[in-house]
């Protein structure tokens, strides 16, 4: 890493921010040129600023040791090397920091996210358990400010739901979000259990980043659109117009299905952000397989079959099973308030392995 840390690089960096923002002082600069600097000017802020301050700690360990090596007054010295040995302490501090600000980051970690939830292994219970997660998430979406959208839903009918797909809009929704890929584990005694026997039952999450055009190119002769009437729970139709809309992806197999909407078209719309979701989160799968074949991050692949997480009733008590953290908060964090201790948790461990890699590059 000390490389990455070079004095020069960090040079580069506060002058890079210093010649976008004389740039965008230019009152001749035209509107859309101004807007992608602006872009590129927040987005170097944070690096600039712990640059800066790692800059001029640097300099301040230089003063104090030409001090404490050259200082004719005795106290001097001894007061200059007892501040170098409290700014050593903090020096690593501001380097992880930087460090931080400078790790390769995912192009998607901005993007909106597609959010789908269901029902695994557990029957009744398990769609139960799908409908307190998809709670869950909505909660923790409000009390960020975010947006929600349900997609599609398959209600259960005992309550929860078979499946479930929510969009996620607001800043740093990917990014916060995106550990929560994988098989969810419920334990605890069902309202049904007459016995008051624990049955242990599953949910399986799949956080996707949204993309636009922009990133999918989807071929019309690569679809084949089915349109047929949509039915509710029992099998009833719940409209007399053929609105709901399949749509096959042919080169992948892949198949979204939107019957929520009375509106064929709305149906669609809805269906191709879906299609077009996983679709780039396919390509990003493979370029991240391709990059890191040998290595399996530390808070896990984002596999939609590896169990991360428990949620232990009886106990009170949630684990997440990536980085062995257990929490006895289980009502906070279904309520949305406690599940940002997890995520913050998750991201701190991926950072940590990614600075330990940047270390041993």
């Amino acid at each position: 890493m000390s490389g990455l840390l070079h004095d020069s690089r960090l040079a580069q960096i506060v002058q890079r921010h210093e010649a976008l923002s004389s740039e965008m002082s230019n009152p001749a600069l035209a509107p859309d040129r101004f807007v992608a600097l602006s872009k590129d000017y927040a987005e170097l802020s944070p690096a600039a600023e712990a640059a800066r301050a790692l800059m001029a700690a640097r300099a301040e360990v230089e003063e104090l040791q030409a001090l404490a090596l050259e200082a004719a007054d005795p106290e001097m010295r001894a007061m200059a090397v007892d501040e170098l040995e409290a700014l050593k302490v903090k020096l690593p501090d501001a380097e992880r920091a930087l460090a931080l600000q400078l790790l390769p980051r995912d192009a998607a970690d901005q993007k909106p996210a597609i959010l789908e939830i269901r029902a695994g292994t557990g029957g009744d219970e398990a769609a139960l358990f799908a409908g307190d997660l998809a709670r869950m998430y909505q909660r923790y979406a409000e009390l960020r400010g975010w947006r929600v959208e349900t997609l599609s839903a398959s209600a259960a009918e005992l309550g929860g739901f078979k499946e479930i797909v929510m969009g996620v809009n607001g800043e740093g929704v990917f990014a916060r979000l995106k550990f929560e890929s994988g098989v969810h584990r419920v334990q605890r005694v069902p309202a049904t259990e007459a016995q008051g026997r624990i049955h242990t039952s599953a949910a399986t999450v799949a956080v996707l980043p949204e993309a636009e055009d922009v990133d999918v190119h989807i071929d019309d002769k690569d679809l084949r659109i089915d349109v047929f009437r949509a039915s509710g729970p029992g099998g009833q139709s719940v409209n007399t117009t053929d609105s709901a809309v399949r749509i096959t992806h042919l080169p992948t197999g892949l198949v979204v299905i939107q019957q929520d909407e009375k509106s064929q078209h709305k149906n669609k719309a809805k269906a191709m952000k879906v299609l077009r979701s996983r679709l780039y989160e396919l390509e990003r799968e493979k370029l991240a397989s391709a990059r890191s074949a040998d290595r399996k991050a530390m808070v896990g692949s984002g596999d939609r079959s590896e169990r991360i997480r428990t949620y232990n009733f009886p106990q009170g008590r949630v684990t997440d099973h990536r980085i062995n953290l257990t929490l006895h908060r289980l009502p906070e964090i279904l309520e949305g308030s406690g599940l940002d201790d997890l995520v913050s948790a998750l991201i701190a461990e991926d950072e940590a392995a990614r600075l330990a890699q940047l270390d041993a590059g």
